[in-house]
């Protein structure tokens, strides 16, 4: 089994600290991990750095992974896609990174069974460019999963979908992460999805981790007042499912 950990890492733009000696225990595969926080808490400079296009103090240790894999594999918000591709040739080329440019059948059989996988198919032979934003997020998620990574940096993916999309997205990455064993980190603004789907979750604010441990241990109404500034309780709602119910700003 895969697992992540994060020894005294840090990240800087120029002089300006983002963060510093974030440390956590083994973030293993086969489950997500929300990663939460206000907005311009680090979120995204902690996905890089750990991802390696930042560099920093400390050490991210990967364990679990054979040597010739691609363990990390990075989803930005921004996927800044090239209009001038299909959905099936973004995907293809995400999926011969680094590789031989021959194309077995396996592997299109493969990428055929993620587009259906996230209900795609019928943008295979779209252009990104005439594509929703929310289309080409789900593409974006379809080129990572293709990569086959250890370890899944997610940053907010579901911030341009529907909410039946938001629940689609996060209940299949969900399945596939108990499925195949990789680590699943999702950086998520919205604190009842991560409730939901996550069984983790870790809080980075004002330039530090603030907590890491089991989502229903981290995510309390008194870490809901110290980093979100909210007057906020947690209910649980007539399916057995507990929710955050803020009752005003601070």
């Amino acid at each position: 089994m895969v697992a992540l950990t994060l020894d005294g890492i840090g990240a800087r733009y120029g002089r300006a600290t983002v963060f510093s000696d974030i440390t956590t225990g083994p973030i293993e595969g086969g489950a997500l991990t929300a990663v939460i926080g206000p907005n311009a808490a680090g979120k995204s400079t902690l996905f890089k750095r750990i991802a390696g296009l930042l560099k920093g103090e400390g050490v991210v240790h990967v364990d679990g992974a054979d040597a010739a894999a691609r363990p990390i594999c990075y989803m930005p918000q921004d996927t800044g896609a090239n209009a001038v591709l299909t959905v099936y040739e973004s995907v293809l080329l995400a999926a011969k990174q680094g590789a031989s440019w021959r194309v077995a059948e396996d592997e299109l059989r493969e990428i055929d069974e993620i587009l259906a996988s996230l209900s795609i198919s019928d943008l295979a032979f779209r252009d990104l460019g005439a594509l929703s934003g929310g289309q080409r997020q789900l593409v974006a998620i379809a080129q990572a999963l293709v990569r086959k990574p250890k370890i899944l940096l997610m940053d907010e993916p579901t911030s341009a979908l529907d909410l039946y999309r938001q629940i689609e997205v996060l209940d299949y990455m969900r399945r596939l992460a108990k499925k195949s064993g990789i680590a699943v980190l999702i950086a998520l603004h919205d604190l009842n999805h991560a409730m939901r789907y996550c069984d983790h979750a870790m809080v980075v604010a004002s330039g530090r981790l603030i907590a890491n441990g089991p989502t229903l241990d981290v995510i309390t109404p008194a870490m809901l007042g110290e980093v979100y500034k909210v007057d906020a309780r947690i209910e649980t709602c007539t399916l057995g499912r507990p929710l955050v119910i803020v009752d005003g700003a601070r």
